[in-house]
């Protein structure tokens, strides 16, 4: 993906400016920043989700708001896609799997798909456990896991370090980037980016 001269205003003025990112595809971007340095606009704005002030985005050789959010997914972002702490694990897997395969879709081998889906970013959990009772770098990764879903090309999430000790902040970079390392490119923010040294392959403070 590739970002040039990229940046947001909002009613108070630039929300950030002049982001510059080249990154391949299987990439891990931490974005590092703290509260209020534009970290949730800037993942929007890449994902397509906010029109940019100026500057270009492009994804896998994809512009255009529209066509980038075909190939871009959310994982958890504060605010904007959240878990139902209502609804469980395999509620979610399920309604995830249930947008990309119909309703009506493929029973047969759902379960296996939907173990597969939890594999796919590391995360061993009851299927039955609340999300309320998701630690959060659980929560983070079953957001990874549903967002994934669709097969995106970029995968962007929010504040994945928020309310984890360093050494499970670690851990969670380490599952980033196995994601990535199937060729997913993966851009997360963070309150501290020196967690992430060693997992991702770029970095980015704001």
């Amino acid at each position: 993906m590739r970002a040039r001269g990229l940046g947001a205003k909002g009613a108070r003025g630039w929300v950030f400016r002049n982001v510059e990112l080249d990154v391949p595809a299987g990439a891990l971007v931490a974005v590092g920043g703290i509260a209020g340095t534009g970290r949730t606009a800037l993942l929007l704005t890449l994902a397509g989700r906010m029109r940019p002030a100026e500057g270009t985005v492009a994804v896998g050789g994809v512009t255009g708001l529209r066509r980038i959010q075909r190939v871009a997914a959310l994982g958890i972002v504060p605010g904007v896609t959240e878990l139902d702490p209502a609804l469980t694990v395999r509620e979610h897997v399920d309604e995830a799997l249930a947008l990309r395969e119909g309703v009506f879709g493929r029973f047969r081998g759902r379960e296996a798909r939907r173990r597969r889906t939890l594999e796919r970013v590391g995360l061993d959990v009851r299927p039955g456990t609340l999300a309320e009772a998701l630690a959060p770098d659980e929560a983070r990764l079953l957001g990874a896991a549903l967002a994934l879903a669709g097969d995106p090309g970029l995968l962007l999430l929010d504040d994945v370090d928020e309310g984890l000790p360093a050494d499970r902040q670690r851990d969670l970079w380490r599952r980033l980037a196995g994601i990535a390392a199937t060729g997913v490119t993966v851009i997360a923010s963070c309150h501290d980016a020196a967690p992430a040294e060693g997992h991702a392959t770029h970095a980015l403070s704001l």
